[in-house]
C-alpha cells in the first residue's frame, strides 16, 4: 500500500469534519502540532473516551458481557475481527489474515473491521489488504460504523479490546493474542492499559503456547494455542549452495526495542572483529550508520530472503517478548538461528537446531563464530537437519487448530450462562 496522497489527505480532512466537525478537527491539528514541538512524556491516550465510559459501566455490572449469538449445530460460524489498518506486509496481520483464510476455508464467513482513529480512506484500505493479502475473501468494513452480532468477535490487539468491549454486538468475545503487548511500553499508561485487556474476560487465542501459558497463570484469562507455522515452499534450502554457504545475517528492526536492535548490532561488532573475512548481511529497516561493514538488503520479498538465508552459516534472532517467525523460516533454509535464550523462545520454537546463547553480546557473538567455525562437511550437514526439521510445520495445521479452538469456544458459550468477564 503506497503513501496517502495529496488527495488522499483532503479527503481524510473531509471525511473528519463531517464527524468530528471544525471543532474537533482544528484540536486535532493543535494536538499535532503541540506534539511534534514538545512530545508528551506518555503519548496521548491511545482510547476514546467514550469506550473508557463504556469499560466502567462493564465494569459496574460485574463485568457482564453482552451474550452469545446463537449458533446452531453444524453450521457455519460468522466471525468478526477488529484490527486496526495494516501497513503493506505487516507480519502480525499476515498471521491474522492466516487465521482468517482458515476460517473461510472451513466455511464460516469472516468480517473485517478497520479500527482507524485517523479518518483514512476505506476504499484505499480495502485496496492495499486485496492488493499483499489476496487470498483473503472477508468483507472488509469500518468499525466507526458498528459491528454486527457475530457467533465470534476477535480484538486483534490492545487497543482494538476496547473497540469489541465498548461494542453492544451479541457474540463469543475472543482475543488474538500474537506478543505481550504490556511490554512494548516504559512504565506507565499505555503499559497498564494494554495489560487491563487481560481482565476483559475474552477468551485468548495465542500465538505459540507461551503466550497462552502466561494469560491463564498471571491473569486468570482462558486461552489455547495455535503453534507457528512456517511457509516451507517459499522458504527451503538450496543445494546448490552446499559448500558455499559463507555469511552471517540479522533483520534490522531499530524501531521494535522488542527485536534487539541495539544488542543484535553489538554482536555484530564483536564478531566482525573475531571474523573480518565472513560477510555479514543486514535486512529490514536498516540505518545508514552502521558500527560494523555489512551489506545493506533493505526490505526483502520472501523469494528473496529465502535466497539470502541460503548465503549463511547462521542467522541472529533477538526476542525479548514472543519469538517471530524468522527462526522458522531461517530453520527452513538451512540457516541456523542463534537466539537469545528465554522461556519465551524455547517453548514456541521448541526445535533441537536452535542454537540458544544468553543474552549478551559476547555470548551471542561467540555462538555465531562457533558455527562458522565448524568444518565445511559438518555446516552442510547441520543445514540439511535443520531444513528438515521444520517440513511438517505448516500453517495449514496452525489455521485447522485455530478454527477448532473458535468452534469448541462458540459452541461452549451457547450452553453456557451469560458471560460474566474476570472478576475485580
Amino acid at each position: 500500500m503506497s503513501r496517502p496522497t495529496a488527495l488522499d489527505r483532503i479527503r481524510q480532512t473531509h471525511r473528519l469534519l463531517r464527524s468530528e466537525g471544525a471543532a474537533g478537527v482544528s484540536a486535532r491539528l493543535r494536538r499535532r502540532a503541540a506534539d511534534r514541538i514538545a512530545p508528551p512524556a506518555g503519548g496521548s491516550l491511545p482510547v476514546p473516551t467514550e469506550q473508557l465510559v463504556r469499560a466502567a459501566e462493564i465494569a459496574e455490572s460485574g463485568w457482564r458481557l453482552p451474550p452469545p449469538m446463537p449458533a446452531p449445530a453444524g453450521e457455519p460460524l460468522t466471525v468478526a475481527w477488529v484490527c486496526a489498518p495494516p501497513g503493506p506486509g505487516s507480519g502480525g496481520h499476515t498471521t491474522m489474515f492466516r487465521m482468517v483464510s482458515a476460517l473461510e476455508r472451513a466455511g464460516h464467513r469472516c468480517i473485517v473491521y478497520l479500527d482507524d482513529r485517523h479518518g483514512g480512506s476505506l476504499d484505499r484500505q480495502r485496496e492495499g489488504i486485496r492488493s499483499w493479502w489476496p487470498w483473503v475473501k472477508a468483507e472488509i468494513r469500518d468499525a466507526a460504523a458498528g459491528i454486527e452480532d457475530a457467533h465470534g468477535i476477535f480484538a486483534t490487539a490492545w487497543e482494538t479490546a476496547y473497540t469489541v468491549l465498548a461494542s453492544p454486538a451479541l457474540g463469543k468475545r475472543f482475543y488474538l493474542v500474537q506478543d505481550f503487548e504490556p511490554a512494548f511500553y516504559p512504565a506507565g499508561s499505555d503499559a497498564l492499559l494494554a495489560e487491563a485487556t487481560y481482565r476483559f474476560g475474552f477468551h485468548g487465542v495465542t500465538a505459540g503456547r507461551w503466550l497462552a501459558k502466561v494469560l491463564t497463570r498471571d491473569y486468570g484469562m482462558a486461552a489455547d494455542h495455535f503453534d507457528f507455522g512456517c511457509d516451507v515452499d517459499r522458504y527451503r534450502i538450496d543445494r546448490s549452495m552446499d559448500g558455499r554457504r559463507a555469511g552471517v545475517c540479522f533483520f534490522a528492526r531499530p524501531d521494535t526495542p522488542r527485536r534487539g536492535f541495539l544488542l543484535g548490532m553489538a554482536a555484530l561488532e564483536l564478531f566482525a572483529a573475531r571474523h573480518p573475512e565472513i560477510e555479514i548481511h543486514l535486512f529490514g529497516d536498516v540505518p545508514r550508520r552502521l558500527p560494523v561493514r555489512a551489506t545493506d538488503h533493505g526490505v526483502v520479498a520472501p523469494q528473496e530472503l529465502s535466497a539470502l538465508y541460503n548465503r549463511c552459516v547462521a542467522g541472529l534472532v533477538v526476542s525479548a517478548t514472543n519469538v517471530s517467525l524468522v527462526p522458522l523460516e531461517m530453520l527452513a533454509a538451512g540457516c541456523i538461528p542463534v537466539v537469545n535464550d528465554a522461556e519465551h523462545n524455547r517453548l514456541v520454537l521448541d526445535n533441537d537446531h536452535v542454537a540458544y546463547a544468553p543474552a549478551t553480546p559476547y555470548d551471542l557473538a561467540s555462538t555465531l563464530a562457533a558455527l562458522v567455525e565448524r568444518p565445511a562437511r559438518e555446516r552442510s550437514a547441520a543445514a540439511e537437519a535443520a531444513a528438515a526439521s521444520v517440513q511438517g510445520t505448516s500453517w495449514k495445521d496452525s489455521g485447522a487448530a485455530f478454527e477448532r479452538i473458535v468452534a469448541e469456544a462458540v459452541a461452549a458459550a451457547g450452553r453456557a450462562p451469560t458471560t460474566i468477564g474476570a472478576a475485580r
